[in-house]
């Protein structure tokens, strides 16, 4: 064998077994008839367990999305921090997980609108601390969920207003999911509960009475979307494909009066490509 003609067995042989790991790896995500989704599945009512089964708006919607793409949908429930990670280690194939559209997790993944929110305050009833603004939460202990959009917010309101305007800085504490916050304020260990404004409504539902919605406007509002990968733009498209038909069955619709939160308008979904 020549030099030339060893070295291009060798490249051919390389070459298939980059192929074949390749194929590996999209077949272990890609699984036929079968849609894999990474959610956080303890932050109601978006994501939540009902017995042992998912269920919320989240599940709700893509239970109706894979329908229509004729695929059975499989929930890998993942810890809210390790959501985006776990995307790009391919453990499965979507993200929907309440998943604020953010510039930075733009970088990393794309991400598909299809919700409209933003946050709450939460105090306990009977508080004599009920802020309606974030810009009253200095010197204030403060709870919210690891990995969230309005963390960042809470960190700069605190350096760049409150320590600026001489008052004392917010006091952050993070915890892994939402219902150990709430478990903390009813604790006392913080004073409010900052979360998305359908699950502050859906907790105090939940507590009777023991919690308030003290915030009067919808703070810092944002899009939700799903996340999928960078590198898979095929498969993004058949998601796009499968909501388009979700929606015209008029079950998007249903479903968003169902849980009272909001579809995205046209000219919020513009914003982001400026």
């Amino acid at each position: 064998m020549t030099p030339n003609l060893r070295l291009n067995t060798i490249a051919q042989g390389l070459t298939l077994t980059l192929l074949a790991a390749t194929t590996y790896v999209q077949a272990a995500v890609m699984t036929p008839g079968k849609l894999t989704v990474g959610s956080d599945i303890t932050f109601p009512p978006y994501e939540y367990l009902d017995g042992k089964t998912p269920a919320g708006f989240d599940i709700e919607f893509i239970n109706g999305v894979a329908k229509a793409m004729k695929l059975e949908p499989h929930y890998v429930d993942t810890r809210f921090t390790s959501l985006i990670p776990g995307l790009q280690a391919k453990r499965y194939e979507l993200i929907a997980s309440a998943l604020f559209i953010t510039p930075e997790r733009r970088k990393v993944i794309d991400m598909i609108p299809y919700l409209k929110t933003g946050e709450s305050l939460l105090t306990l009833s009977s508080s004599t601390f009920k802020p309606k603004k974030p810009e009253e939460l200095c010197g204030h202990k403060v709870g919210s969920m690891q990995g969230t959009y309005w963390l960042e917010k809470l960190h700069t309101l605190s350096a760049d207003y409150c320590v600026k305007q001489g008052l004392k800085p917010i006091a952050v504490s993070e915890f892994s999911t939402d219902p150990q916050v709430t478990q903390a304020m009813l604790s006392h260990a913080v004073e409010v509960q900052m979360t998305d404004a359908a699950v502050a409504s859906q907790v105090v539902d939940k507590m009777k009475g023991r919690l308030v919605v003290t915030s009067d406007t919808l703070l810092y509002p944002v899009l939700i979307g799903l996340g999928v990968s960078q590198s898979n733009p095929q498969f993004k498209q058949q998601l796009i494909d499968g909501i388009t038909a979700y929606k015209a069955s008029g079950q998007y619709a249903a479903l968003v009066q169902k849980y009272h939160l909001a579809e995205p308008q046209d000219a919020d979904i513009q914003a982001l490509k400026q």
